[in-house]
């Protein structure tokens, strides 16, 4: 479907259905979903505000690595989704804050999130708890003013440093994925440094994102021929899989059990006083014990 590759942040699902309301025009009237663009039309699109959902509040753990009248900063645990979605109606750090905050805080289905980590990272999220902040630091984001800093556990001998700027988007064959081999404007800048090596098996890299594509990190080192250990969405399982029972990488990524990406370092401006912060979430339990096998491998 055409409208699906020139608004990618739609599924197909979506867009099908966004024809047949009757909210996408070509050239002024009704589109169907079987018509056949010739080139040139001018096609309109409307997309509706979504349905709100009640939130719930939850008592769960959260692990704190700042907090103030403005902003909070956290430590993740990987497993947690960050917002709630489709698939993931509760039990997600909004919810979390919700309890945290009660009636102080921000309101709101993403309420002061700026940023995001996938529900298998771990590591540090910023969350803004006036409208103030939130402006401030999304313009942060968005002007590259934020330091970004993970630790990355990935497959095979990377190059001691390196740094790729490519294009960006989803995949043209499965939207749940994206890829820097596609025709984009988007950029995605992604540099690193090998910190350790394990033989030519698996390498420990610092990895600094420019920019905040989803899976950015993921895409880049795999699409490099190192896809992160227990990473089951680009390639990082399938190449344990072929492993022995008992390879180190193997155990590694078992002792992990999910992909071995931490958000370790995050520093930005305060979005009130201007004052330099920096933070940093200490190696999970579960990393450590993926280090600790593959050290002991040697």
């Amino acid at each position: 479907m055409a409208l699906a590759r020139l608004a990618p942040e739609l599924s197909r699902s979506r867009a099908r259905l966004l024809v047949e309301q009757g909210r996408v025009l070509v050239d002024g009237r009704r589109a169907k979903a079987a018509l056949r663009l010739k080139g040139g039309e001018r096609l309109a699109l409307e997309i509706p505000e979504p349905a709100p959902s009640p939130l719930l509040a939850q008592d769960l753990p959260l692990s704190v690595l700042y907090q103030d009248r403005d902003l909070l900063v956290l430590d993740k645990a990987a497993g947690m989704v960050v917002h709630p979605a489709r698939g993931a109606p509760h039990s997600t750090v909004v919810n979390a804050l919700l309890h945290r905050l009660g009636e102080s805080g921000p309101r709101g289905a993403r309420l002061g999130l700026v940023h995001r980590l996938d529900r298998g990272t771990s590591g540090c999220l910023a969350v803004a708890l006036t409208d103030a902040a939130l402006a401030a630091l999304q313009a942060a984001f968005k002007a590259r003013r934020v330091e970004k800093t993970y630790l990355a556990l990935c497959h095979g001998s990377l190059v001691g440093e390196g740094r790729l700027e490519t294009p960006y988007g989803r995949h043209p064959r499965d939207r749940t994925r994206f890829t820097s081999r596609v025709r984009s404007d988007r950029r995605a800048v992604t540099a690193w440094r090998v910190r350790e090596r394990f033989g030519g098996r698996a390498t420990l890299a610092e990895v600094t994102l420019h920019t905040g594509r989803t899976h950015q990190i993921r895409v880049h080192l795999a699409e490099q021929g190192h896809p992160l250990l227990a990473d089951a969405s680009y390639g990082g399982t399938r190449r344990e899989a072929r492993l022995p029972a008992e390879d180190p990488v193997r155990r590694a990524a078992a002792a992990l059990g999910r992909q071995a990406l931490h958000a370790w370092k995050l520093a930005f401006d305060h979005p009130r006083t201007g004052r330099r912060l920096a933070f940093e979430a200490p190696l999970p339990a579960d990393f450590q014990a993926a280090l600790g096998v593959l050290r002991g491998s040697r």
